[in-house]
């Protein structure tokens, strides 16, 4: 469904902009329908900007991003936009940041009606609006009608969620969409983002949070600096992680059974060669070495790899 190929994307930064800043580099990676892939990686790691050219919100500077075998990057005129928008959304970390505090909430299906159901009949437009809210397990009675600041954060995501919904979505882009809701509200949204996976729903799912990854994703790619790292299926690299970035990644887990001292050790115990590296310096990383089903790692010449 969702492929990328080879993806990069750099900014230019500095005086007159004369300074490159690689923020993505080679990356590729596939969302297939009924899958959540999970993009994991520290602030910086270039996370928010796939999934941002992922919604066309960001150029892409080399490489193809397809949906359905067509490149989006290739999409010109209002028409072919408006037709991929039907079916890849983003919904983003700040719910309140997507609702006007001066309108009611109502706004944002308002807005979406305008666009895409312009000739829909008003009944037929409430009751469609009303089963999307339920759909999100949200009573409409207690939401419509609303102001932002009289919600949760956890019912505006879940509203914006329900947004997406009425159209025919078939993969959303989830950017920390839980960050910033507290842990009884985490859970109800990513049983959620399970339930629509069940559906057939392709999810893109950024976070930095590892815990999240392992709990919703088939898929695990972990990024750092703007490539990847290590990727794979997601049992397979948080049981047997082969890149030193993955390992100091889970090791940085607060565990209640052991010191800061204990888990250093243990990963200068664990730590081996990485399964290839680039000695020639080149600015390109390494393709990745498949180490297991589905399981590759890259490596790359100024990563900090033992020899």
């Amino acid at each position: 469904m969702l492929t990328l190929e080879r993806v990069s994307k750099v900014y230019r930064v500095g005086t007159f902009g004369t300074q490159p800043l690689n923020a993505v580099r080679d990356v590729s990676l596939t969302v297939p329908p009924g899958a959540v892939v999970s993009l994991i990686g520290e602030s910086g790691s270039g996370k928010s900007t796939i999934g941002r050219m992922v919604l066309r919100l960001t150029s892409v500077t080399s490489g193809t991003i397809a949906f359905d075998g067509r490149n989006v990057a290739g999409l010109n005129g209002h028409r072919a936009r408006k037709e991929y928008y039907r079916h890849v959304q983003g919904v983003f970390q700040d719910p309140f940041s997507c609702f006007n505090p001066i309108f009611p909430v109502d706004r944002v299906f308002e807005l979406l009606r305008g666009e895409y159901f312009a000739a829909t009949p008003d009944t037929e437009w409430r009751a469609s609006m009303r089963r999307s809210i339920e759909r999100v397990s949200l009573d409409p009675g207690q939401v419509l009608g609303r102001y932002p600041h009289q919600l949760s954060g956890g019912q505006l995501q879940r509203l914006l969620i329900a947004r997406a919904l009425m159209l025919d979505i078939r993969l959303l882009v989830a950017d920390e969409i839980i960050s910033m809701l507290d842990a009884s509200t985490r859970i109800d949204v990513l049983n959620l983002l399970g339930d629509l996976r069940e559906e057939g729903l392709g999810i893109l799912f950024v976070t930095h949070d590892l815990s999240l990854g392992t709990y919703v994703s088939d898929t695990t790619v972990i990024l750092r600096r703007g490539r990847i790292a290590e990727t794979g299926p997601t049992g397979e690299v948080f049981a047997s992680p082969r890149h030193p970035y993955t390992r100091g990644l889970l090791a940085s887990v607060p565990r209640m059974h052991r010191t800061w001292a204990e888990a250093d050790a243990e990963l200068d115990a664990e730590t081996g060669p990485c399964p290839v590296h680039d000695s020639a310096g080149s600015e390109h990383p390494a393709d990745p070495v498949e180490v297991g089903a589905g399981h590759f790692v890259g490596c790359f010449s100024n990563d900090t790899c033992p020899e």
